[in-house]
């Protein structure tokens, strides 16, 4: 363990309500989901109002995820290169200028450039890339490894509350003027700033200054996930679970829309997805306690595959909203357990990759899941699609529960560098910033 790391734990064994530092990144971090949400739905709600065209308003939405899958790979090698406070402070800076030049050009000539929107989702997309895994490398230095799972759990369920009330937020802000989501995720955006600027975390262990080369940072990273077999089993079973999950998702609201159900009825029960979600992220923080990390998962894939599998003879539209309810319980658990060892057994100087490359994983996952989805509600009947997904979920459930490597996860989260285990890959060297038994 570094010396950074040791004081860490030593002076940061206090309860998380009472860490300054965690209060500061989670307040932070609850202000900034809310104005990105409340600006994700206002977009294209504008992009309609200005040129009634669909195909615009995706494009526009588009360039979120495009652009955060794009710069993925080299935002984690940087996020290790640079000072992560840094990261943080610019995103959250860079948002808050972008959402204040839309107010600026509403406000005084009542429209915008669509590529100018483009430009700014994409802009929003390399933040995203950036932050999430400045954050997720900087956590374990801002609580002690055994409240990890527990600020992880608090950090799922502050997702889960951002999106839920930035979504709802942002419609009737819309409907107060144009420029007034914009507004608010501005304000949103440059409170969290203020915030971030007052952590105060142990520097990282001073490493030799190595030559940089942003392509070897990128495959050490890369070389790191595919070698250790924890962290590439449970990313791959997480990707094809999601790739289902994700298909079965968009076939359900398919099939609700053909038996005629309004559009407001089906946003009500896909909004049930987020309830579910924040009441297993709330709960996961106690279960992540009693249950070992492969009792999480195996219970997690299996009520994921049965519940998938019940959607198929399931008529009523508000049954399957407590069925998505359901299956938004489980995950949250077992995510904690998971991302919790996986951020232990990574070294400092790699926990930025680490996030990118499994953030990449899950987000293919979660673009060619709804094609996926589509494909299957077009070539079949409604309930044979949802089988086809409840048969896939199954199989990687049987995958799971038979695999070796996820039996011997440890049940208790231990020190940071103390997770061990065979690699069939190679350290990496001083040229990535890395020394050697790191």
């Amino acid at each position: 363990m570094s010396p950074g790391q040791s004081t860490v734990s030593q002076s940061l064994h206090v309860p998380l309500s009472r860490n300054r530092n965690y209060r500061l990144l989670w307040i932070s971090q609850v202000l900034s989901g809310l104005g990105l949400s409340a600006t994700v739905l206002a977009f294209p709600l504008l992009v309609l109002a200005l040129t009634g065209s669909a195909a615009a308003s995706g494009l526009v939405l588009g360039a979120i995820t495009t652009t955060q899958l794009i710069a993925g790979l080299p935002a984690g090698a940087l996020v290790d290169r640079w000072d992560r406070k840094t990261i943080m402070l610019s995103c959250e800076a860079i948002q808050m200028v972008s959402a204040a030049t839309l107010v600026a050009a509403l406000w005084w000539w009542h429209t915008v450039p669509i590529p100018y929107l483009v430009a700014v989702g994409a802009m929003m997309g390399i933040c995203g890339a950036l932050f999430r895994p400045a954050e997720d490398a900087y956590l374990p230095r801002v609580v002690p490894p055994d409240q990890l799972s527990a600020a992880i759990a608090l950090n799922v369920a502050r997702g889960s509350v951002a999106q839920l009330s930035g979504t709802t937020a942002g419609g009737f802000l819309f409907a107060v003027g144009r420029f007034v989501p914009f507004l608010a995720d501005a304000v949103a955006h440059g409170l969290a700033c203020v915030l971030l600027l007052f952590l105060r975390v142990p520097p990282r262990e001073a490493l030799p200054a190595p030559a940089r080369h942003l392509g070897r940072e990128i495959m050490s990273g890369l070389r790191w996930v595919w070698g250790h077999r924890r962290i590439r089993v449970t990313a791959l079973c997480a990707m094809v679970l999601n790739l289902f999950i994700t298909a079965f998702f968009l076939i359900v609201i398919v099939l609700l829309r053909a038996r005629g159900m309004p559009s407001g009825h089906i946003g009500i029960i896909a909004a049930m997805l987020g309830v579910g979600g924040l009441l297993g992220a709330v709960a996961a923080s106690r279960l992540s306690q009693v249950l070992s990390p492969y009792a999480s998962i195996i219970v997690a894939f299996w009520g994921l595959s049965v519940l998938t599998l019940a959607a198929a003879f399931v008529d009523s539209g508000w049954l399957l909203g407590a069925l998505f309810a359901a299956m938004a319980l489980l995950p949250p658990t077992a995510n904690t357990a998971i991302v919790t060892r996986q951020l232990l057994l990574t070294p400092d100087e790699l926990r930025g990759r680490l996030s990118s490359v499994l953030a990449i994983i899950t987000g293919i996952a979660g673009a060619v899941g709804p094609v996926l989805g589509g494909l299957l509600a077009s070539a079949l009947s409604g309930s044979h699609a949802v089988l086809v997904c409840a048969a896939g979920v199954a199989a990687v459930a049987v995958v799971a529960t038979l695999s070796p490597t996820l039996r011997s996860f440890p049940r208790q989260p231990v020190a940071a560098g103390l997770i061990t285990e065979t690699s069939s890959a190679p350290m990496t060297d001083q040229h990535d910033g890395v020394r050697k038994g790191d």
